[in-house]
């Protein structure tokens, strides 16, 4: 499916709740109001609009929350959304805390690769940042998840004054696994305006002191953005996904489906496609043909480009935990 500048949109983010057991600084913290249950999608509403989506070209989904482990039944969603022919890839992004006991359903379901949010490898860091003191069942998560066949990817969010010198251990965590660390430039949406992002620049540069000489790693790694590289001696690549300082909106390949049932074309701005009312208010073909109306719009209204480099032009009011990670 192209959208107006030519790009192939061919890759899906469905979050299945705005709920999570963390309460990450920078995403979620205390006191934040979360939607009813009843204006959450049911599974098989989200299997129809996947169903749609893949009618529409896309082949690739990846299941987000909040926390999507934090909702019951995911493996099945998984599963059911391998089973759609045409389906290509399905991954899921968590927070590690409750992967290692959903490892083997998710494993038998048919998961493609998991991507485990960490930004710390300091527990009393890790406690400050998320709220509870959960480093070590994150840790056992990762490990649990290199035993499967499915692909590893962490990422991390550094932060001014928060944790922008806990790089170092977090890249050697990549020595002596096969995986992926990735630092993510956090954008001004939601409770990330409160923070002081660190440049993945600076990032790289300090990587480099240490490990002189890098090689870039064009191999594909995944659905997303992230440039990588590789360092002498580690199983493991080092990613850079540079929502700031590396503006990658030309070869953007995605659209996102809220758990409250919004298409959202891109993350910088307000506009969405309601797609939760055509499944609840109208008969079934009609609604199906309406669903395929919808995806179409959403992709054909991506706009060119992203501005979160002046946020001045963020008209996104939502929460981050309330799109979809």
């Amino acid at each position: 499916m192209r959208d107006r500048f030519d790009r192939d949109i061919n890759y899906m983010r469905i979050s299945v709740t705005d709920r999570c057991n963390l309460r990450c600084r920078y995403c979620m913290p205390d006191g934040i109001e979360q939607v009813p249950h009843g204006d959450i999608l049911r599974y098989e509403e989200i299997l129809r609009i996947a169903q749609a989506a893949v009618q529409a070209g896309i082949t690739r989904f990846k299941v987000t929350g909040g926390e999507p482990l934090a909702r019951p039944g995911v493996s099945d969603l998984v599963r059911m959304l391998k089973e759609i022919p045409g389906t290509e890839q399905v991954t899921l992004t968590t927070n590690g805390v409750l992967l290692a006991r959903a490892l083997p359903a998710l494993t038998q379901a048919g998961l493609d690769a998991v991507n485990i949010s960490l930004d710390t490898t300091d527990r009393e860091r890790f406690r400050e940042i998320t709220g509870f003191d959960a480093l070590e069942e994150v840790l056992t998560s990762i490990d649990a998840a290199l035993e499967t066949a499915m692909r590893v990817k962490l990422n991390v969010v550094p932060l001014a004054g928060v944790n922008e010198e806990d790089w170092l251990p977090l890249v050697r965590l990549a020595r002596d696994r096969t995986l992926d660390v990735r630092f993510i430039e956090m954008m001004p949406i939601g409770c990330g305006r409160g923070f002081t992002p660190v440049s993945n620049v600076d990032v790289f540069e300090k990587i480099r002191a240490v490990f002189p000489d890098p090689e870039e790693d064009v191999t594909i790694h995944g659905n997303g953005p992230a440039r990588y590289i590789r360092i002498a001696g580690f199983k493991g690549s080092i990613g850079f996904i540079s929502a700031i300082h590396g503006k990658f909106c030309s070869s953007c390949n995605r659209i996102r489906l809220t758990a409250t049932g919004a298409l959202k074309p891109c993350l910088c701005y307000g506009d969405s496609v309601d797609v939760r009312e055509i499944l609840r208010s109208m008969p079934r073909d009609a609604a199906d043909r309406a669903l395929r109306d919808a995806l179409r719009e959403a992709v054909l209204s991506k706009p060119r480009a992203h501005r979160f480099e002046d946020t001045r032009f963020i008209t996104e009011q939502k929460r981050m935990v309330s799109i979809g990670g």
